[in-house]
């Protein structure tokens, strides 16, 4: 369904601009020249896409040049169509003769020098976000306390970058906070993508530790394996290399932080997702002991917050990672909406937050637009 919903979002940026272009601008000209020019890159691109989901298993590896060389295209052309329709608007209603084709294609320019950005340099665009939790159950010694949230990293889509991560890592060390929290999916698939940056991530330092828990793509279902066996002896690799580096896994338990009398408890789960993610979080499980204390839940995917953490628990804090926010964010617009209710950021119900981090890495196609990779700071306060 979702893969659906892409798809036909992507036909629809290809081909609307090149009807309004071609109704506009070119119907009725002799010179077919202009039609080859504005047919033939949408057409071999349309066949790519076709043939990209056709063979999925084959080329997945380059879906994401795909991506970018389509967003290359289809973007700049909106952006030329939406100015081109404006003017043309301002020229009807005033009698004026402004040059839209001419105006329009300066925009069009920029947001194409803005996407080319994004996929050189907004991958490594680190953004620290700082927010604040205000709740009236918090302990007065924790009054103040700094979470640091980083989430899906996905090591596999840095191959060969180390400098990017050890820039990013040391920008989270620079915050001074109480505790570092990751949201899950440190690996594309495969634990062996780890083996690169494990000396990295194992500076990550905060007074109270790092804990993290699994996502969708810790679990390695998006690659073949000779057995089920293999699987699973790749999650077990990969909860390994975070022990040396440092890492704690909370896979559905928890562990208590001490403030001279005081405490909360940091609460983590395996992933819960909608289909076709999995689901494998027992909260109540990991929960269990914790009852009466302030309390913040790691949980990878946002929909857990909605379909179990609210109804069924008191939990206050929720951390979630998993969208990307789409990683691309046009003037605060991201597709991810469409998915995703909770997909950027802080949502209150009440007294009782839930964070989305949109994450530090990449995946799919390696670039970031307007949804920069993200390092948040979350103070807690006494309400």
């Amino acid at each position: 369904m979702i893969l659906l919903r892409v798809t036909i979002f992507f036909l629809v940026m290809l081909l609307l601009p090149d009807w309004y272009i071609y109704r506009t601008y070119i119907k009725g000209k002799r010179n077919k020249t202009y039609k080859r020019l504005l047919w033939w890159p949408t057409i071999t691109l349309l066949v790519l896409l076709v043939g990209s989901i056709a063979f999925h298993e084959y080329v997945h590896s380059y879906f994401g040049i795909y991506l970018i060389i389509a967003l290359c295209f289809c973007i700049p052309k909106l952006t030329f169509m939406f100015f081109s329709l404006l003017f043309r608007g301002i020229n009807r209603l005033t009698g004026l003769s402004i040059p839209h084709a001419v105006i329009s294609t300066l925009p069009a320019l920029a947001v194409l020098g803005y996407i080319l950005f994004g996929a050189i340099k907004g991958k490594e665009n680190f953004k620290v976000r700082e927010v604040t939790f205000s709740s009236p159950n918090l302990p007065e010694a924790f009054d103040g306390y700094r979470i640091l949230q980083i989430s899906d990293i996905h090591s596999g889509s840095w191959k060969g970058n180390r400098k990017a991560l050890e820039r990013a890592i040391n920008l989270c060390n620079e915050q001074n906070a109480d505790i570092a929290l990751f949201t899950g999916d440190l690996v594309n698939s495969r634990a062996n993508e780890l083996f690169e940056f494990t000396d990295i991530f194992a500076k990550l330092k905060t007074t109270d530790g790092v804990y993290s828990v699994l996502g969708n793509h810790d679990y390695g279902t998006y690659v073949k394996w000779g057995s089920e066996a293999d699987r699973l002896a790749n999650i077990d690799s990969l909860i390994a290399s975070e022990n040396r580096m440092g890492w704690k896994m909370l896979n559905n338990s928890h562990s208590i932080v001490k403030r001279g009398n005081d405490s909360i408890a940091i609460i983590g789960v395996e992933n819960s997702g909608r289909p076709p993610f999995p689901d494998y979080a027992r909260l109540k499980e990991a929960s269990a002991g914790t009852e009466g204390m302030f309390q913040v839940l790691m949980s990878h995917d946002p929909t857990h917050w909605r379909r179990e953490v609210l109804p069924e628990t008191d939990i206050e804090l929720t951390l979630s990672g998993h969208t990307h926010d789409m990683q691309i964010t046009f003037f605060g617009f991201s597709v991810s909406s469409f998915i995703y209710p909770e997909h950027n950021g802080m949502y209150m119900e009440g007294d009782r937050g839930l964070y989305v981090n949109i994450g530090l890495g990449h995946v799919l196609f390696p670039m970031r637009l307007g949804a920069w990779p993200e390092i948040t700071i979350i103070t807690l306060k006494k309400k």
